[in-house]
């Protein structure tokens, strides 16, 4: 079976069920910004590497790391999203290679990872304004402001996916031009010299690796929103790619720019230095302005990882692996119950520390990249002929190949996280296995109601199924 045409693939735009029709489809533009969001959001929290490794690794690392992890992922999201754009994302793609059971273990793994990942944003957003309004440092304040941040960022998400795609391009454009700004005030004060400063005795590397890592991951998160894109087949690739670069270049610069212009103390490099760097090069004007577009890129980011952890939830339920009241969506279109469900989470898990947090979604998020390896190998192997809209070159050999170096990344940082990190994410893993049965009993008993869409593709006929209609 060859390759599919325009005609045999009927995109999500132009697939006649009710189902895609509740909400407006997001373009190009906007699904670039999502992307952008869901992985990076500017160089807020990227600080750390610098403390960790000193300026020559921060910049090596921004530079080679996209190519052992970040191009691998996306270029997998690309070829999997196409081949199943429906709202389950990475949950269908393990579902189909390896079963229901272990589809639900990925959901469950990435579905935590996204919301502690999101109980990070209101952490990095006060982190920035603490400098300027010190009351949020700490205590009943902070606890207040992070609730307050949480409501108001989870009713943009309860507005529709289009009013946050077009939110997250402003946030995206607002947060990145202070930058720009602060990059022509720097030339003066440029000594690259500064950037070649490095010392392999002295590197955290689990800090630096955990930093890395979190800063260039989540891109298959967009994959959650396939099924609200307009024509995923073509849409997703592209913006994929462009998001790629504006990440990157997104990290580099503000980093050249902050090792190369400010006298190097490692200690100071932690999160929220930006604002201090911003004082030093342009005053106080400009560190107003970098902080409010730290504000800004926080909420950006806690927008998107919503919406890809809310419509993940209600894609399970679409699937029958969660009751059908998460399939309910509200009048504009938007997952009702898991929006409630993630900002629960995110509310619950908002006490615990900026790298706690980093260490603890990275381990889970890394168990949940390896279910996601075997599945695009295992799919290439079981099913060379299914459709795929968009197809990674190299045959089944070259898909192996490409999953080893990320695969070596995985268990590097693994064997660099803590004891108090490992227990408490195993013992997460462990809920999830257990959750599973638990479910298919409540099914069997009644208790609750479970569906499976009509609408969605049968996974066990892949070879047979040229056309999928979503």
């Amino acid at each position: 079976m060859g390759e599919f045409s325009q005609d045999d693939y009927v995109a999500v735009s132009e697939s006649t069920s009710t189902r895609a029709n509740h909400s407006s489809k997001v373009s190009l533009l906007p699904l670039v910004f999502l992307i952008f969001y869901e992985v990076s959001g500017g160089p807020f929290g990227v600080e750390d590497t610098v403390q960790a490794a000193g300026p020559l690794l921060a910049l090596l690392g921004f530079l080679l790391f996209p190519f052992i992890w970040s191009v691998p992922e996306a270029l997998i999201t690309a070829e999997m999203g196409t081949m199943f754009p429906e709202n389950g994302g990475y949950v269908v793609w393990v579902s189909s290679a390896l079963g229901p059971y272990w589809g639900f273990q990925q959901g469950w793994m990435k579905w935590l990872s996204g919301v502690i990942d999101n109980a990070l944003y209101p952490v990095l957003f006060l982190d920035y304004l603490k400098s300027a309004v010190p009351a949020v440092g700490g205590g009943l304040p902070r606890v207040a402001a992070t609730w307050a941040l949480t409501i108001v960022l989870t009713y943009l998400n309860y507005r529709g996916m289009v009013i946050v795609g077009w939110v997250a391009v402003c946030l995206g454009v607002f947060s990145l031009l202070p930058f720009v700004v602060m990059g022509f005030l720097s030339i003066p004060d440029l000594e690259p010299s500064r950037w070649a400063v490095a010392n392999l005795n002295d590197v955290d590397w689990n800090l630096y690796l955990n930093t890395l890592f979190w800063n260039l991951n989540y891109w298959d998160s967009i994959s959650t929103l396939a099924g609200e894109v307009e024509n995923p087949k073509k849409t997703l690739p592209r913006a994929l790619f462009y998001a790629v670069i504006l990440v990157v270049l997104g990290y580099f610069f503000p980093l050249l720019i902050g090792t190369g212009a400010v006298p190097l103390n490692r200690d100071l490099w932690s999160d929220g230095y930006f604002s201090d760097v911003a004082m030093i090069i342009g005053g106080a004007w400009l560190r107003w302005w970098l902080q409010a577009a730290a504000a800004m890129s926080n909420m950006g980011m806690f927008v998107a990882e919503m919406s890809s952890d809310s419509f993940q939830l209600l894609g399970m339920a679409e699937r029958g692996m969660l009751p059908e009241f998460f399939t309910k969506r509200s009048r504009y279109g938007t997952p009702l119950i898991g929006i409630l469900f993630s900002a629960s989470g995110v509310i619950i898990l908002s006490w615990m520390s900026f790298q706690e947090i980093v260490a603890a979604e990275n381990f889970l998020y890394c168990f949940g990249m390896i279910l996601e390896f075997i599945a695009f190998i295992l799919l290439r192997i079981k099913h060379p002929n299914a459709s795929r809209p968009y197809k990674i070159a190299g045959g089944t050999a070259g898909a192996i190949l490409l999953c080893i170096p990320p695969t070596i990344l995985i268990g590097v940082v693994l064997y660099f996280s803590s004891l108090k990190v490992m227990f408490v994410s195993l013992i997460a893993i462990a809920i999830g296995l257990v959750l599973q049965p638990c479910l298919k009993y409540v099914e069997k008993k009644r208790w609750m109601k479970f569906s499976h869409s009509s609408e969605l593709p049968d996974l066990g006929n892949l070879d047979e199924n040229r056309s999928l209609v979503y």
